[in-house]
């Protein structure tokens, strides 16, 4: 089964650190050796983008920059056995985002991919 893990955080105003960026390139690895991590990568602000939304028949487009409190900063897509899987390897991923950036927050959303 295939999962995407999107993440939304509020960064602490300092950069990432150089540990936290190793640990999530390791734990990347890990993952592809693993025959998971099917697709990657990080997202620009929502000030790079647009929302369409369909209200009472109308088509509405709106360029971003959206009003969240948090953005929308990555996303991955993983094959999984089951959703159990699925939560341990993103367990995984936020784990190090709290114990190497202090006051980072953040959540990650994991859904599964409907298979026709």
């Amino acid at each position: 089964m295939r999962y995407v893990m999107l993440l939304d955080a509020t960064p602490p105003p300092t950069p990432p650190p150089a540990e936290l960026m190793e640990a999530i390139m390791k734990l990347g690895e890990e993952a592809t050796a693993a025959g998971v991590l099917l697709d990657q990568a990080g997202l620009l602000p929502s000030a790079a983008g647009a929302m369409i939304t369909v209200t009472g028949g109308e088509l509405t487009v709106t360029d971003g920059p959206f009003a969240e409190t948090k953005e929308l900063i990555s996303y991955a897509v993983y094959a999984n056995r089951d959703i159990e899987e699925a939560v341990e390897w993103g367990s995984r991923f936020m784990k190090v985002h709290r114990d190497l950036w202090p006051g980072w927050e953040g959540t990650c959303r994991i859904l599964q991919v409907m298979e026709f």
